[in-house]
């Protein structure tokens, strides 16, 4: 019995149909799997966190070859999710990524992968611990000489409307808003620097869990801090050139307002052509 790239070969050879020549001599930048979720074990800065991972990989495929062996993606996978298997982690994407293209036999390839990435968090004023989640997404895409890493981090916050509380005898509107990073930097940055980068310039930052106290505190740290769209992608976006690790970034910030059935929108480019 022979076996050959998982299949049983009896009585003479299986034909392999995808390594076979194709005559149209037309290239494909990406082909593979997509919409696959993994179980995996997240290395977070505060510790090891289990996660359901989705996963799109690709490879690029030569013009004379018919097909990829798609079924090699899935023991990529397969590998990923043993028990034995470290923790994932930017660097460790760039790896797997690595193992991909060897397993491929291909010169350029793609990794994406999303998760929901939790931070144990403590209430500003009673210390209570809680878990906020947010959602990351990395991409390592290119050759295996010269992978390229960007991480995207979406970071819920509070944002309070500086003309509500100008011209409101009392009180003013705020609302939840997400400001969404996509940054292409060096492996030393982290998606919780990043999340905390966010946090910081909002009007006020979420919590899991809130005591009295605590909801006294937010409550008057927005309104204390009130900003509009624009002041807050704008405070991130300092933040986001100020910070040498950073090579390239793009930065959004959706408001779903309170006061109306539609939402505020900014987005910066670090390159100038968002």
């Amino acid at each position: 019995m022979n076996i050959r790239d998982g299949g049983f070969l009896l009585g003479g050879e299986i034909p392999d149909v995808q390594g076979s020549r194709d005559l149209r001599n037309i290239p494909i930048e990406r082909v593979g799997v997509k919409g696959v979720r993994c179980p995996i074990r997240w290395q977070g800065a505060s510790g090891e966190w289990p996660a359901v991972a989705r996963f799109n990989l690709y490879v690029s495929l030569p013009a004379d070859q018919k097909g990829t062996h798609m079924s090699r993606f899935m023991a990529l996978l397969d590998e990923r999710s043993a028990a034995s298997a470290p923790a994932l982690d930017g660097t460790g994407l760039v790896t797997m990524h690595a193992r991909m293209l060897d397993l491929l036999q291909s010169d350029r390839g793609r990794i994406e992968i999303a998760l929901t990435l939790f931070i144990r968090k403590a209430a500003p004023v009673s210390g209570v611990m809680s878990l906020m989640d947010y959602e990351l997404a990395l991409v390592v895409d290119g050759s295996r000489e010269a992978p390229q890493v960007t991480m995207t981090v979406v970071v819920p916050v509070t944002t309070l409307c500086p003309c509500s509380k100008e011209i409101s005898e009392y009180g003013a509107h705020n609302q939840r808003s997400h400001v969404s990073i996509e940054v292409y930097a060096d492996a030393s940055l982290t998606p919780e620097q990043l999340i905390r980068l966010a946090e910081d310039e909002a009007s006020c930052e979420l919590y899991g869990v809130l005591k009295r106290v605590d909801e006294k505190h937010v409550t008057e740290r927005a309104y204390d801090n009130p900003k509009f769209v624009e002041d807050l992608i704008r405070d991130v976006a300092a933040r986001l050139r100020a910070e040498p690790r950073i090579r390239r970034f793009a930065v959004e910030v959706e408001n779903f307002e309170s006061i109306h059935n539609h939402s505020a929108y900014a987005r910066i480019d670090s390159d100038g052509n968002g």
